[in-house]
């Protein structure tokens, strides 16, 4: 039998339910069961990478195993060369890598436990570039965007497992560019970015549910208004790191995805920096490239579920900034 807590748990802790002797994690609403699964039973290990990116545009894609430390390796080739990428979605097995700058509405995809060029996947809904991402094991979600004449509000989709075309999905509380965005697999948050005149940068995050379709629904504020930043994300929790508005910072927030509210204070990067982007595993966010205000090759880590500042990790292949970052190891997993 099951008897009330005297205290409301905090999103992320654990308990032994005697009665179906399960492992359990509170997600920040209930307590739900602990899976018996990872990345290094699935895939042998939690791999990130970073696609694309500026100077260039380029065509590089590195990897790295989140949970170790040391520098990049190279993976191989997108199928075309772009920057301004922000994210990308991924699941256990496949990464897909989004639009980027010259404008396009390219989708191409690695097979991110092996190593080699991307293939064509198909095309996002319109020709941009700085779109946010994420999704869950299936499904990837790509929101906001802009070219060179306006910025967007449009969400679009797809099935990570097929190949094809993105479709619409619905719309964001508002236009937003150089955006970002977190998942813990049901719920899809994105976090601030450039949007429209009188108030062009913005502290807003909107969400939406992953598995359905429609118009995203306000969720909170970050602590700070900016655009061009980092995000990344467990079951739990959700990074923002980085950004610009219009100076440069170093903070990182986080926010419990399963429930709405305004983001809190992590910590700082060892930096300030924008244009940064960020991959994850179950307990780690490794923060990789950006602008400071020359392009950088560093890459840090924290652990996702503390909070204090980052950590040297080790270096990219190459200086970068606006490259594109997935995992097989990600909070929508």
């Amino acid at each position: 039998m099951e008897y009330p807590s005297l205290d409301k748990p905090t999103a992320g802790a654990f308990r032994f339910n005697t009665d179906s002797s399960q492992l359990e994690i509170y997600d920040g609403n209930q307590w739900t069961g602990v899976l018996a699964t990872s990345p290094e039973q699935q895939t042998g290990g939690t791999r990130g990478c970073w696609g694309g990116g500026f100077p260039g545009p380029t065509d590089t894609i590195d990897y790295i195993s989140v949970d170790t430390t040391g520098n990049a390796i190279d993976f191989g080739n997108l199928s075309s060369s772009r920057s301004h990428m922000a994210d990308s979605v991924a699941s256990r097995v496949r990464g897909v890598f989004g639009p980027g700058y010259p404008a396009n509405n390219i989708l191409d995809y690695i097979t991110i436990s092996s190593t080699g060029n991307a293939t064509d996947f198909g095309d996002a809904t319109f020709a941009g570039y700085t779109l946010g991402a994420a999704g869950s094991s299936t499904r990837g979600i790509w929101v906001g965007g802009g070219d060179p004449s306006s910025n967007f509000n449009v969400i679009q989709y797809i099935t990570i497992a097929t190949t094809g075309n993105a479709l619409d999905f619905g719309d964001l509380t508002e236009l937003a560019s150089a955006t970002s965005a977190v998942s813990n697999g049901t719920k899809l948050v994105r976090g601030a970015g450039w949007g429209a005149s009188p108030a062009p940068i913005r502290s807003t995050t909107d969400y939406v549910m992953i598995a359905s379709t429609g118009n995203a629904a306000d969720y909170g504020d970050l602590t700070v208004a900016r655009a061009a930043l980092a995000s990344g994300s467990n079951a739990i929790r959700g990074l923002f790191g980085g950004g610009y508005a219009p100076t440069q910072y170093d903070v990182i927030d986080y926010i419990n995805i399963a429930t709405s509210g305004n983001a809190v204070d992590f910590g700082n990067l060892s930096t300030v920096r924008w244009r940064v982007q960020a991959v994850t595993s179950p307990t780690r966010c490794v923060f990789g490239g950006g602008q400071n205000p020359t392009t950088v090759n560093t890459m840090e880590y924290v652990q996702i579920m503390t909070q204090g500042h980052a950590v040297d990790y080790g270096d990219l292949t190459r200086s970068s900034e606006y490259a594109s970052g997935l995992s097989n190891g990600h909070g929508g997993l």
